[in-house]
């Protein structure tokens, strides 16, 4: 392919890519505009290692399809900061969408000119998303990223005024449509046009769960930072709010027994970790984090055989493991409790 030249060099672009059909038409579409593109995806901290290895080899599957080069960056703790305290407030759960999406694009501001690109190109489309994709917030995205006119998004071009490479005669997106809302059919009918192989839309951001969100939301009151383990630990088992300095995870199957056992002996050493079992029935492994109130240990240890087989009105042996300088067993005996009084224990649930 022949690229037009800026100083005498070829013009190329970084393009953010998601995965989705969308960014894959607007890479597309300025690879026809003459340019070339390199790609980058923002990979966010809640996935593990091996769900991080499938998330990426399946990225850089789809963007072969247009002999695209891919950089992935791993997100960390200024993005963690950012999480903690968004300029712009949340959505309905932990979705800080304008931050983040301001977020990314300064990221992608910085590697645009470690790779000599001239602009950024994004799969946007006017009026598709409530809070970050409408007519209105992209000149606040825009200008709080850095990088008013440098942000080229050819699903919309016709709708939107022209950016700096439009007026310097870099490009022409005379053959960009005008996509608006969230219909779909023009960018379905160009997919069958260029012969792109997408998927359909998943769940989206995690961060837009509304349980997840009240988890992390809970995790910021309670620790007042957010680590990338903290948040992996927040997508196993069902999570309570015992006191305001401790907080029991219960599982809810095998492999999550077992993430949290892991979890406890790879922090065995540190203060403030607690590993409960119940004996004589199948049930949970549940794990105690923090700093725990008098009837703390108690509570998690009655939330530990809930979630057992054990038969009611007997008296449950529950053991657990104190991490750190004061490493121990424990054993509790725990009696039913008095059916005038029963123990609730969904009042601590966070989700």
């Amino acid at each position: 392919m022949n690229f037009p030249l800026q100083g005498g060099i070829p013009l190329k672009a970084l393009a953010l890519f998601s995965g989705g059909l969308d960014s894959l038409l607007a890479i597309k579409l300025i690879q026809e505009a003459g340019v070339e593109v390199e790609g980058v995806n923002f990979l966010q901290p809640f996935l593990g290692p091996e769900e991080e290895k499938r998330v990426v080899n399946h990225l850089q599957n789809l963007i072969s399809q247009l002999g695209v080069e891919l950089h992935i960056v791993r997100l960390g703790d200024d993005y963690l900061r950012m999480l903690e305290n968004p300029k712009h407030g949340y959505g309905k759960a932990a979705n800080p969408c304008l931050d983040c999406h301001i977020f990314f694009l300064r990221k992608a501001g910085e590697l645009m000119q470690e790779l000599g690109a001239a602009f950024l190109v994004t799969g946007e489309v006017v009026g598709q998303r409530p809070k970050s994709q409408y007519r209105g917030a992209f000149p606040k995205i825009d200008a709080e990223s850095g990088l008013a006119g440098l942000i080229v998004r050819p699903l919309s071009a016709g709708l939107l005024p022209p950016t700096i490479p439009e007026q310097k005669d870099w490009i022409s997106l005379d053959h960009c449509p005008s996509i608006q809302g969230r219909q779909r059919k023009t960018q379905l009918e160009l997919a069958q046009k260029y012969g792109l192989e997408y998927e359909a839309p998943a769940g989206g951001c995690l961060l837009t769960n509304v349980e997840y969100g009240r988890k992390v939301k809970d995790l910021i009151k309670a620790d007042g930072q957010l680590t990338i383990d903290s948040l992996r630990l927040l997508r196993i088992g069902r999570h309570f709010r015992l006191s305001a300095s401790y907080k029991g995870i219960v599982g809810r199957n095998h492999r999550e027994n077992q993430v949290l056992f892991r979890y406890f002996y790879q922090h065995r050493r540190a203060e403030g970790f607690y590993l409960f079992s119940a004996l004589g029935a199948p049930g949970p492994l549940a794990l105690g984090l923090g700093n725990p109130a008098a009837d703390d240990l108690e509570k998690l240890a009655r939330l530990t055989i809930r979630y057992g087989d054990h038969a009611p009105e007997t008296v449950v042996t529950v053991k657990f493991l104190t991490s750190g300088s004061a490493h121990r067993l424990t054993t509790l005996s725990i009696q039913p409790a008095p059916k005038e009084t029963p123990f609730d224990g969904d009042r601590f649930r966070i989700t």
